[in-house]
C-alpha cells in the first residue's frame, strides 16, 4: 500500500516528464524547420499531427478513464508521449515532415490521454489530503519544460543535431516513468456505465451554467497562452525579432523559468489575496507582457517581455480547474469538462496561430492570445471560493 506522499511524488514526475519532452520539441523547433525545409505554413501542417493526436486523445480520455482508471490511461499516453519524441527524432534525422507531423501525432495523443488522467488522479488527491496541489503539479511540467530549455539551449550552443538531442531525451525519461508510475493506485477514478450516463447528463447541464462557462474562459485563455509560446516562442523570435537560434532557446528558457516561478510561489499569493484578484492580476501581466512582445521594435525589450507573459499565464489553467470542482454539483463532471477543453486549446490551438501566421505574420497571430488573455481579466470573478473557503478578494 503506498503512501499519499508517494503518489503525489509520482504526479509531480508524471508533470515533469512531458514538460521535458515538450520543451525538448519546441527549443529545437527553427533547427527542424531548417531540417525539414518548411514555411511557416507548412510548420503549420506539421504542427496538425499534434492536433489531430491532441483531439483524439483528448477525446478518448475521459472514457478511458472511466473504464481503466487514471495510473492505465497516465501510463500509455507518457509511453506515448516518448515514443512522439523518438519519431519526430527519426524524421528529423530523414528530413522527412511527414515523419516529425507523425511524431508529433504520437505525441500530441499521448499528451492528451496522459494529462486529463494525471489532472483528475491530482484532483482526487487534492480532494483526499485537503490541501491545494494543483498549481503545484503544475508548476512540475513548467519545471520540466525549464529543464528541457536548458538541455536544448545547450544542444544549440554545441551544434549538437536536433535528432540525436531528441533520442537522447526519450531514453533518458522512460527509466522515470517505469519507476513512478507503480505510486498509482490502478482503478482509480473508474466509473460504471450507469454512473458514467448519469455523469453524462450532469455535464449536460453543467455547460448551462454561466460560471462553469466563464471558468472555461479562463482556462481557454491561460493555456492557449502557454501552449502558443510552448509551440512558437523561438521562432517568433527568430524569425520577427532576429534572434538567433541559441538566443531563441534562452527567450524560451525565460518564459519557461518564470511560469515555473509563478507555480510554485502561487501558493502564498492565492492564500493571501484570493483566487480572483491573483487571477485578474496575472492575466493583466501577461497581457503586458503580449503586448510588448507584439508591438515593441526593440528584441531585447520583446524577449524580456515574455517574463512577463510566463508569469501572466503561470496560474490560470490550475487554479481555474481548482475553481471549477467548487463551482457545483458532480465536481469530478466539471473538473474534466474544463481540463478537456484547456487541452484543447493547449495542445489545438497554437498550430492554428501557424496559419494565422503565415498570412499575417506570427506577432499578429499572436493578437488572437492577446484578446483572449484581456477576455479572462472580465470572467476572473468565477474563479470566486466557496463562502466557507473565502479569503481576501
Amino acid at each position: 500500500m503506498f503512501t499519499i506522499s508517494q503518489r503525489r511524488l509520482s504526479l509531480y514526475v508524471l508533470f515533469f516528464i512531458p514538460g521535458v519532452a515538450m520543451a525538448s520539441w519546441v527549443t529545437r523547433t527553427p533547427a527542424i524547420r531548417d531540417r525539414i525545409g518548411a514555411s511557416i505554413a507548412e510548420m503549420g501542417l506539421v504542427l496538425f499531427g499534434l492536433s489531430i493526436g491532441s483531439m483524439l486523445g483528448i477525446l478518448l480520455s475521459g472514457a478511458l478513464v472511466g473504464r481503466l482508471g487514471t495510473k492505465a490511461v497516465a501510463n500509455i499516453g507518457t509511453w506515448m508521449v516518448i515514443a512522439g519524441v523518438a519519431t519526430i527524432a527519426f524524421g528529423t534525422w530523414s528530413s522527412a515532415a511527414i515523419a516529425v507531423a507523425v511524431g508529433l501525432g504520437q505525441f500530441g495523443l499521448g499528451m492528451g490521454l496522459a494529462e486529463i488522467a494525471i489532472n483528475i488522479d491530482g484532483a482526487l488527491v487534492e480532494k483526499q489530503s485537503g490541501k491545494p496541489l494543483m498549481h503545484a503539479l503544475h508548476g512540475c511540467f513548467s519545471f520540466g519544460t525549464v529543464c528541457g530549455a536548458i538541455i536544448g539551449l545547450a544542444a544549440n550552443t554545441v551544434a549538437l543535431p536536433a535528432e540525436w538531442h531528441l533520442l537522447a531525451v526519450a531514453i533518458l525519461i522512460a527509466p522515470a516513468l517505469v519507476y513512478f508510475i507503480r505510486y498509482i493506485p490502478a482503478g482509480e477514478a473508474t466509473t460504471a456505465p450507469e454512473t458514467a450516463q448519469h455523469e453524462a447528463a450532469s455535464n449536460d447541464r453543467s455547460w448551462r451554467d454561466p460560471r462553469l462557462m466563464a471558468i472555461a474562459v479562463i482556462v481557454l485563455a491561460m493555456a492557449l497562452a502557454e501552449g502558443a509560446a510552448n509551440d512558437w516562442l523561438p521562432l517568433l523570435m527568430v524569425d520577427e525579432h532576429g534572434f538567433s537560434q541559441v538566443a531563441g532557446s534562452l527567450v524560451f528558457l525565460f518564459f519557461a523559468s518564470a511560469m515555473t516561478i509563478g507555480r510554485f510561489t502561487g501558493g502564498f499569493f492565492l492564500s493571501r489575496f484570493g483566487r480572483v484578484a491573483v487571477i485578474r492580476a496575472s492575466a493583466l501581466l501577461g497581457a503586458l507582457g503580449l503586448t510588448l512582445v507584439i508591438f515593441s521594435h526593440h528584441p531585447v525589450l520583446a524577449g524580456l517581455s515574455v517574463l512577463l507573459w510566463g508569469i501572466g499565464a503561470s496560474l490560470g489553467f490550475p487554479v481555474a480547474i481548482s475553481a471549477a470542482g467548487d463551482s457545483g454539483a458532480n465536481a469530478t463532471g466539471r473538473v474534466k469538462a474544463v481540463t478537456i477543453g484547456g487541452y484543447i486549446a493547449f495542445l489545438v490551438g497554437p498550430p492554428l496561430l501557424g496559419f494565422v501566421g503565415e498570412h499575417f505574420g506570427l506577432r499578429n497571430a499572436m493578437l488572437v492570445v492577446l484578446a483572449l488573455v484581456i477576455a479572462a481579466t472580465i470572467a476572473a470573478s468565477a474563479v470566486r471560493q466557496p463562502i466557507n473557503h473565502e479569503t481576501q478578494n
